[in-house]
């Protein structure tokens, strides 16, 4: 039984044992004790003293005396109302024995019955490549699958590609003035980079066309409504929702290229999906909804036709849902993929893996579906998280300033390259061995980077501080792993075989516990992951452990240790250790080598 188990029940059986009223689990509140105290997990006593009618010190004391007769404690010492208790050595060695051979650590037990989530990300449009913000889009969606599975969970990956619209007019539009009949292939480039080219080549010839008309005295409002190539872009997009052939020909021929390019960035980044939802079949849904809704009373039409949900009692304000001419808006189809997932997937939870500046749209979506009586919009989540930027601030999609995602790849697999030639870490490798070790470190250093912030943080990317093998990155702790690895094979190799420690009768250093307390650490934040939906809790976790495990391996002999019993821990600790690494940066959808 876990320890801290062992310490709630211990202390529900001290309220029964003195007639007092028993308190809830909730009351009951373990931590990790604080690094300048003394001790290894801390009772907060506050919640208690009511109950026990004493002062916190008082309480403290009493809980304290009585937690030491406990198997696995030794000592305790109290702190303002804290009850800071050791644990002993004996459990640090029997847990690190018994957990070093068990596959399935930190994961929680899949069940025939367990719970349906969905969860989309990506979601890109089809006008541009993917790019650094579309990175942290699909990572942390991605990383997020992973945690919902270690969770127990039947997750599904969904993906909603923006392929309708006025911006994928427009790239169709500059196709047909200014391509030339050239395919991606002619060009020399992936589908999805042609395409992104196009679109930028559309936006600074409207720009210029807007600048001129300005020139001549319209104000730049009616200029960037007015102009030619918008009211062409326009028409297009009419042509193409009545079906036209020869846009709808063109309109599935670009997007095919696009799909090929965003294929192979999947591919790269390590992302796949169990079903890719377009926005060109949801939007039809969505009307339908729409329709359905507004004949049982539930929305509302006005004089212009439009309608649109009354929000107000919910603390929200009108939505449009159709516009006066019957088109659809971005929550139109949103509704209509939700329906459509839920009729698929019948999930007990639908997470959105969306930037922050989304975050009225899906408290507004999950509202509308409630309205129109969808009891299940109650489970919709929507993971916001921040935006990414550069040392030199915001990307502009529309001006080609933006950090490609395929480029990006390139750096950072060319610059871990570099570096590891620098350092000697790829001696006496083979050119194919060189370049997975060179490709798994720079993807590392990229998804750590971004994993290790909170998500609901906006960050800046540096592709230079992400790639470095001491502190807090990817490289660090993939080089900790391949150094464990190194460790465990040559015990095997000169026959050493760690069995049991036996009666564990020998006293634990202090870093030694430390790196015992973060692996015991890893179920529950794993499980914390789940749910804060925060894959950097368990990067953080990660870091700290191979941290702590190389000042271990610095100050204490493993290998060479003579006493059996103290080796075959060690041997434990580092083969457990190395489990927790691998699964934990796995989680993160990161690898780790087995030699660097």
């Amino acid at each position: 039984m876990r320890i801290e188990k062992t310490i709630t029940l211990a202390v529900k059986r001290f309220f029964t044992e003195k007639s007092l009223p028993e308190p809830d689990s909730s009351l009951i509140q373990l931590q990790k004790t604080r690094k300048e105290f003394e001790g290894d997990l801390t009772l907060v006593v506050f919640p208690l003293v009511r109950l026990m009618k004493m002062s916190p010190a008082e309480a403290g004391l009493v809980l304290g005396n009585y937690l030491k007769e406990l198997p696995g404690i030794s000592d305790f010492n109290v702190i303002k109302g804290f009850v800071n208790l050791v644990v002993k050595s004996s459990y640090w060695i029997d847990f690190v024995n018994e957990s070093a051979g068990d596959s399935n650590y930190g994961y929680h037990e899949y069940t025939v019955d367990r719970e349906t989530v969905l969860v989309e990300f990506s979601s890109p449009n089809t006008n541009k490549p993917l790019h650094l913000g579309h990175i942290r889009n699909n990572l942390l969606g991605n990383s997020l699958t992973r945690i919902f599975e270690a969770n127990g969970k039947d997750v599904k990956k969904v993906n909603l590609v923006n392929d309708r619209g006025i911006h994928i007019c427009k790239t169709m539009l500059a196709w047909e003035k200014w391509g030339n009949n050239m395919r991606p292939v002619d060009a020399g480039k992936k589908g999805d980079h042609f395409v992104g080219d196009l679109y930028v080549m559309f936006e600074k010839a409207y720009r210029n066309e807007i600048e001129r008309m300005v020139e001549k005295g319209m104000n730049e409002e009616e200029a960037r409504r007015e102009a030619s190539l918008i009211k062409e872009a326009r028409e297009m997009l009419r042509k193409w929702e009545a079906g036209d052939p020869a846009v709808v020909e063109l309109w599935n021929k670009m997007n095919g290229w696009v799909y090929e390019g965003f294929d192979v960035t999947y591919e790269r980044l390590g992302v796949s999906f169990d079903k890719i939802y377009y926005e060109s079949d949801t939007y039809h849904k969505g009307k339908e909804i729409v329709g359905e809704g507004l004949k049982k009373g539930l929305l509302i039409k006005k004089e212009d036709g439009s309608i649109w949900a009354d929000l107000t009692h919910r603390g929200l304000d009108e939505k449009l849902l159709l516009r006066s001419d019957g088109t659809s808006v971005y929550i139109t189809q949103d509704l209509g993929t939700a329906v459509m997932r839920q009729e698929d997937y019948n999930a007990g939870k639908m997470y959105y893996v969306v930037g922050n500046e989304q975050d009225y749209h899906f408290r507004a979506l999950s509202l509308i579906l409630e309205e129109l009586g969808y009891a299940w919009a109650q489970n919709i989540e929507h993971i916001s998280y921040g935006m990414v930027e550069l040392p030199s601030g915001k990307m502009k999609s529309r001006e080609g300033k933006v950090v490609d995602a395929d480029n990006l790849i390139d750096e950072m697999i060319q610059t871990a390259g570099k570096l590891s030639e620098e350092l000697g870490k790829l001696e006496g490798l083979s050119c194919e061995e060189k370049e997975s070790i060179v490709r798994v470190i720079g993807m590392g250093a990229l998804k750590y980077f971004i994993l290790k912030v909170d998500p609901k943080k906006n960050m800046i990317f540096n592709p230079e501080e992400s790639i470095d093998f001491n502190g807090n990155t990817g490289p660090f702790i993939q080089y900790t792993h391949a150094r464990i690895r190194s460790l465990l094979k040559k015990a095997e190799q000169t026959g050493i075989v760690a069995n049991s420690a036996g009666a564990a009768d020998f006293q634990l250093s202090k870093k030694e516990t430390g790196v015992s307390a973060l692996l015991h650490e890893f179920p529950q934040v794993v499980a914390e992951a789940g749910k804060t939906c925060s894959p950097a809790i368990i990067a953080n976790l990660i870091y700290e452990l191979a941290r702590e495990y190389n000042q271990f391996y610095h100050d204490h002999p493993v290998l060479k240790e003579e006493n059996c019993d103290i080796r075959n821990y060690r041997i434990h600790l580092s083969t457990l250790t190395g489990e927790v690494i691998k699964k934990g940066m796995a989680l993160l959808g990161i690898e780790v080598p087995d030699r660097m």
